[in-house]
């Protein structure tokens, strides 16, 4: 993996792969073991992502090590990813993956306010405007998903929103640190370090609440499962969004959410065609104009410029 700043083309083809990965792991998840540790499922994935990342660290430990300020900061990104990991697990027994795949969009909503607040993205009531019309876009195919009276917001679905609030942060966390030269300008030690902290996260959750015995259970259908979220769908994709940090801001990272419904949402049409109707189209044409617009750059709104956040970085990390 190469550690130097991907240009916008190669971080917008990452951020298109990541879509389809993440688009993938939904209908993977509800696939497990009803009965299996959550926690300590959540713990299992993000080690064997760490695995997965470690090959790719540089050689030289002062690019990997992290300044002291870094450390704070890493274990916070760390609980953002478990605190969504872990809810995700959780509200797969009880939603649909196309649910799931469409709340997830109400990240790049939460991802702007956030940044906007940290000063990482400009206010722009456009943009704003863009990101609402498409949240209520994949809500939209929430409720046809439903095919059951009106859509409502339960106990598990906020839940799982506020575990979206939570990935939200993530990105918003990660630029910001680059900004303050804190955080190492590899995306590959960037990664490692968010899942190290969030598996050892987890893993305390875990032992307090299971057993690790009932780990016992997991099928071989579960293990390749359990494989694939580790490998594709945390590893490769925090390597990617991590990759695109430098280039692209936080709000245009998560709008690539927008699309993650509409992959759920072809695989549910390839197993099930009987359920292809017009009533999926008013959602489908607002997620896509919404994305469309969004990484044209066509909504008013220019980011704040990375190039400072890479020379900043890497004088400091130097230094």
């Amino acid at each position: 993996m190469n550690t130097q700043p991907s240009p916008a083309p190669l971080a917008h083809a990452g951020m298109l792969l990541r879509t389809l990965i993440v688009g993938l792991s939904f209908p993977l998840v509800s696939a497990l073991g009803d009965d299996l540790p959550l926690n300590l499922l959540t713990a299992l994935r993000f080690f064997v992502a760490l695995l997965a990342t470690l090959p790719f660290l540089p050689r030289r430990t002062n690019t990997w090590q992290p300044v002291v300020q870094a450390y704070v900061l890493y274990w916070l990104m760390g609980a953002c990813l478990a605190a969504f990991f872990a809810t995700q697990f959780w509200v797969a027994q009880s939603i649909s993956s196309v649910s799931m795949a469409s709340l997830f969009v109400s990240a790049p909503l939460f991802t702007f306010v956030i940044a906007s607040f940290f000063r990482l993205e400009r206010i722009n009531f456009r943009l704003l405007s863009l990101l609402v019309a498409g949240a209520t876009g994949a809500l939209l195919l929430v409720r046809v998903e439903a095919s059951a009276g009106a859509f409502t917001v339960g106990a598990v679905e906020s839940a799982y929103l506020l575990g979206c609030v939570a990935l939200a942060l993530h990105p918003v966390l990660s630029n910001w640190g680059l900004s303050k030269g804190w955080l190492s300008s590899d995306a590959a030690t960037r990664s490692a370090w968010s899942l190290l902290t969030a598996a050892v996260l987890m893993t305390i959750v875990g032992l307090l609440q299971e057993s690790p015995v009932e780990l016992l259970r997991l099928s071989g259908s579960d293990l390749l499962i359990l494989f694939y979220l580790g490998v594709f769908s945390s590893g490769l994709t925090f390597w990617l969004s991590q990759r695109a940090v430098p280039t692209l801001s936080p709000t245009e990272i998560m709008a690539y959410s927008y699309l993650v419904p509409l992959v759920s949402l072809l695989l549910l049409l390839a197993s099930e065609p009987s359920r292809l109707s017009w009533h999926w189209l008013p959602g489908i044409a607002l997620v896509l104009y919404c994305t469309c617009t969004l990484l044209t750059g066509n909504h008013g709104n220019r980011p704040v410029s990375k190039a400072e956040l890479i020379q900043s970085s890497s004088s400091k990390l130097r230094n």
